[in-house]
């Protein structure tokens, strides 16, 4: 049973189900980052400025809006958390340039802005998945 509070255990449960994520924009929540990598997962988190990273997360000073592909180059999943709408589109094309999937979250009322398939996360978290990106069920 998940506690209705926390969205992070449903997100990684999804998440989990790949070898390698890169998550865009951590900022001061690392916790979907660590828990991934704490099931195994290779995760890479970036940020415009240097943050704090869990234990066996890499992390890398990026700009999403001006991004280093290599940073991104071979994972199966471009994700972000409580994205927000002006970054939706930037991030989608990324994703597409390395050819991963590109899934997201977003704060309260904004809708995405790049079409998606919706899914319904246990706890009450919408997980949207781009449907211009590499499709990953």
């Amino acid at each position: 049973m998940y506690d209705v509070t926390d969205t992070t255990d449903p997100l990684v449960d999804r998440l989990a189900s790949v070898d390698s994520v890169v998550e865009v924009g951590i900022g001061n929540h690392p916790d979907v980052a660590g828990a991934l990598a704490e099931r195994g997962v290779d995760v890479t988190a970036t940020d415009i400025v240097e943050r704090e990273a869990p234990d066996g997360v890499r992390f890398v000073v990026d700009d999403i809006l001006d991004p280093d592909q290599s940073v991104y180059a071979g994972c199966d999943i471009v994700f972000a958390r409580n994205l927000p709408p002006e970054l939706h589109r930037p991030t989608l094309t990324v994703a597409d340039d390395v050819d991963a999937a590109f899934w997201f979250t977003t704060l309260g009322g904004d809708q995405p802005t790049v079409a998606v398939d919706r899914e319904q996360l246990p706890g009450g978290e919408t997980l949207y998945r781009a449907k211009d990106s590499k499709a990953l069920e």
